[in-house]
């Protein structure tokens, strides 16, 4: 079925649905265009929302780059970014294959529905204009029929009046004889008019105006398709960035996943590890003995002795240094201001940097010296002399590195001292653990009257380093004497020979009580199944916790 057959006469009906469909083209065309703007803006606030947020420190600067939640966070970020930029991609699919295309289609679809309606006016035009001359010589016809038969009327009754004269008479008949005559040629006029009509009129409503209204239902069709497919263009913009929009949640899920919070833990003790080893007991400073020390011209100080026990407060208060205030920190070249540990990393790095330099300026100066002889060897490369200041550069530039080298790795083998040394010193403090007292603390009668003799016989000679420092001891002891529960088990992953004090031996394989966890110096105290108590290294076990 067709438009030209069953709706031959519906020029008006078709003239209306014409023009709505264009409407509707150009409706949705407009629609992408905003739908288009509103994805570019969703995209912009994205990118300022990931712009926003993004570090504004450099990467290298930034310490919290190292933690793998900000690690996750940024790659979160650059998702986003991607996402954003697929949305862009939408924005710009929608503007360019939608918008410009479709509307530059619409445009030529009114051009072409201008032209054939233009095309079925004028065949309007001329069929109104042949039926008008129908009409006209219609009414021509009909007015000579008129004058011939009145002229016919007048001749009869002049021919039968007797009192006419020949004259009128004759006279009367060839007036009817020249309007009858006119009469049939309007007659022939009026006949041909009505066949050219005819012709014209079937022309028009069999072949002329069917084949405007198919151009048009062709026209209209097409625009159609062309409009569904447009609807589609919607969809497959979106489906195109599809893949890429799922890589990007997969890389927010991988982020999501990425967080460790174990390494993070990790992370944060290599960056701030000070390297320092614990502070040691303070001393007990016994007021008392001063009181009763006798001068002598062999003591130092002043008689009473109050500088040396000044001095010994300060350097107590001194192993405190974590709760002292900090002062404000210089910045050294070899990094002294930090602590230990902190040193030996910044140096390290910088050693190594100064390696890759040095081995780089090493690679330009062979590829310089092979340049050289390959100009002496063939003079037309060019001239061998304009090497030699490269060469001489990179000959300067290496012997700074080498010097810059052997300053570092110098600074590094006293800062792995120092770190050796302060671990020594923590080691120390707890792999030899104080024996338990053989019997129990006096009772106070007892060490009053034990402390007035110590003090008569402080006159005589000064009291031991051992025996001022027993009471202390004697405290900590009874603390360590207290039974106590294993707080996990371990195994012994590796034979370890305790021969120091306060150490134990065991083997490897063995099954132990764990009673004290790793404080930060490398060892553990635990129990033997068989008795005994000892510290081994934490790096030898494997531990459970209860």
């Amino acid at each position: 079925m067709d438009w030209g057959t069953e709706l031959w006469d519906q020029f008006e009906v078709l003239e209306r649905h014409t023009q709505w469909g264009l409407d509707l083209l150009d409706k949705y065309v407009k629609f992408v265009k905003e739908r288009a703007e509103v994805e570019q803006a969703y995209a912009k606030q994205l990118r300022s929302l990931v712009k926003k947020y993004l570090p504004k420190r450099p990467t290298k600067d930034d310490p919290e780059v190292k933690f793998s939640q900000q690690q996750s966070f940024v790659q979160l970020l650059q998702e986003v970014n991607d996402f954003a930029g697929q949305r862009e991609l939408v924005a710009e699919s929608l503007g360019v294959r939608v918008c410009l295309e479709l509307a530059k289609y619409s445009q030529e679809m009114k051009q072409e529905r201008k032209m054939h309606f233009q095309e079925g006016r004028r065949a309007q035009q001329q069929l109104e204009n042949g039926f008008k001359q129908l009409e006209t010589s219609k009414r021509k016809f009909e007015r000579d029929c008129r004058e011939a038969e009145k002229a016919a009327h007048t001749a009869e009754r002049l021919d039968q009046d007797i009192n006419a004269t020949k004259a009128d008479v004759e006279k009367a008949k060839q007036q009817a004889h020249l309007r009858n005559h006119m009469a049939e040629e309007s007659k022939n006029e009026y006949a041909a008019q009505l066949q050219r009509f005819n012709r014209d009129q079937a022309h028009f409503y069999f072949s002329q105006m069917p084949q405007i209204f198919d151009k048009l239902q062709d026209m209209d069709e097409r625009r159609a398709t062309r409009l569904g497919a447009g609807y589609g263009l919607l969809s497959e913009a979106e489906l195109q960035v599809v893949p890429i929009i799922g890589k990007c949640l997969e890389g927010m899920k991988v982020a999501a996943e990425s967080v460790d919070a174990k390494n993070d833990s990790q992370v944060l003790i290599e960056l701030h590890k000070s390297g320092f080893a614990r502070p040691g007991d303070l001393e007990f400073e016994d007021f008392s003995q001063v009181m009763s020390r006798v001068p002598s011209d062999s003591s130092l100080g002043t008689p009473d002795g109050r500088p040396e026990l000044r001095a010994a407060s300060s350097r107590s208060r001194a192993k405190r240094w974590p709760f002292g205030k900090k002062n404000k920190t210089v910045v050294t070249e070899d990094f002294s201001h930090l602590p230990p540990e902190q040193q030996r990393k910044r140096l390290q790095q910088q050693l190594e940097e100064r390696n890759r330099e040095l081995q780089k300026e090493e690679d330009q100066r062979e590829a310089l010296k092979k340049m050289k002889d390959v100009y002496e060897k063939t003079p037309q490369m060019g001239d061998p002399a304009s090497l030699e200041p490269r060469i001489a550069e990179t000959l300067g530039n290496i012997e700074r590195l080498k010097l810059e080298v052997q300053k570092y790795e110098a600074w590094l083998a006293e800062a792995e001292s120092r770190v050796l040394s302060n671990r020594g010193d923590s080691l120390s403090r707890h792999s030899r653990p104080p024996d338990p007292p053989a019997t129990a603390p006096p009772d106070s009668s007892s060490s009053s009257n034990s402390g007035s003799q110590d003090n008569k016989e402080s006159s005589e000679e000064p009291p031991s380093e051992e025996g001022q420092d027993a009471p202390i001891y004697t405290e900590f002891d009874e603390d360590f004497e207290e039974p106590a529960s294993p707080i996990g088990q371990c195994v012994a992953i590796y034979h370890f020979e305790g021969s120091s004090e306060g150490t134990i031996s065991m083997s490897e394989g063995e099954d132990l009580s764990l009673m004290e966890e790793d404080k930060g110096d490398g060892w553990t105290r635990v129990r033997r199944k068989q008795g005994g108590e000892g510290y081994v290294p934490t790096s030898y076990l494997q531990v459970t916790l209860n």
